[in-house]
Parts: structure tokens; C-alpha cells; sequence
């Protein structure tokens, strides 16, 4: 019986794979760096990255067991890639778990002021939560996150559109942030 959960999870590497590189090629899109004013920085990528995370796993917190089961496993490769760019990067062993758990919480505190605004089509509040993380030293003069909050509210309805199939298939797709 043991051996049959580790069995599942790996029949679920390929979806994982394949719906972890749709959401972290969504993230790459020069729109959101040219025409949304995300910084083309390290921690404007982690803001990016975990963006998408959250719109797919606010979309995943009411699909089936095995919408859910993947959307974990995504969850848990997105933080396996952040700890192994931050080596990439030349932080030490020791150094790797105290950011990791650093960037764990801002990924969950993020998640929650998100998930609370799309919950309540509250794009105002959204595009705060969002200047107050991607800018959090910013005077007036930051960009006020507007057009990638609707960005946002757009791809969390396109999201929650797509099947339930999409989701276990790991062929679930991000709007584009094009012009």
C-alpha cells in the first residue's frame, strides 16, 4: 500500500513537468516586465513566478483530489527550483534554509492577500497587495500595479473557465500579457 503512493506520484511527474513549464514560461513574458512594470530582477521573476503559482493554485483549491494532489506537487517543484537557483547563485548550505523559509512565508502571505482580493473582484485592493510586495521601499512614484492587477482578475477567470481535465492533464494556460 505504501509503495502505491510513491507509484501515483511518479505517473504524475510527466502533468507536474509539463504544467509547471507552461505556468514558469507564463511567468517569462516580456509583457509583464515591458508593459506592467514588474522590475526584470531576480525578485521581480520571484514575484512573476509566484504570481502564476497563486492564480493556479487559487484556481486548484476546489478540483477534484487529483487537481489538488498535482497542484501541490507544482507548488512543491516551484520551491525546489527557488532553492536550487538560490545555490546557482552561490548561497551557501547553510544560508539555503533560512531564505528558503523566508521566501515560503512571502509566498504564502502573497497567496492570501491575493487569493482574498480575486475572491472579492476587488482589482483596487489587488493592485495595493501587489505594489506593496513588487515594491515594498517605493515611495508615491511607484507604479500603482493597475494593468497587472486586471492582468490578474483576466487570468483567474480564464483559469477557472478551463476544464477540470486541463487541470489533472497539466494543460491548464495563462492569458498572455500582450498588447
Amino acid at each position: 500500500m505504501v509503495f502505491g503512493i510513491f507509484k501515483k506520484k511518479n505517473n504524475n511527474r510527466a502533468i507536474v513537468d509539463r504544467q509547471y513549464a507552461i505556468l514558469t514560461q507564463a511567468a517569462r513574458q516580456p509583457g509583464f516586465y515591458l508593459h506592467m512594470d514588474v522590475p526584470d530582477t531576480v525578485m521581480g521573476r520571484f514575484e512573476m513566478l509566484a504570481i502564476v503559482m497563486i492564480l493556479y493554485f487559487h484556481r486548484t483549491k476546489d478540483a477534484s483530489i487529483s487537481g489538488q494532489e498535482i497542484a501541490q506537487e507544482i507548488v512543491d517543484a516551484f520551491f525546489q527550483d527557488l532553492d536550487h537557483s538560490m545555490r546557482e547563485l552561490g548561497i551557501g548550505d547553510q544560508g539555503v534554509p533560512k531564505r528558503m523559509k523566508k521566501f515560503a512565508g512571502m509566498f504564502y502571505g502573497r497567496l492570501e492577500s491575493y487569493a482574498a482580493a480575486l475572491d472579492g473582484a476587488d482589482a483596487d485592493a489587488l493592485a495595493a497587495a501587489l505594489r506593496r510586495n513588487i515594491y515594498p521601499q517605493a515611495d508615491e512614484t511607484a507604479p500603482d500595479m493597475c494593468a497587472l492587477a486586471q492582468w490578474m482578475m483576466m487570468a483567474s477567470e480564464t483559469l477557472s473557465s478551463q476544464s477540470e481535465d486541463a487541470v489533472v492533464t497539466g494543460s491548464a494556460t495563462l492569458p498572455s500579457p500582450d498588447f
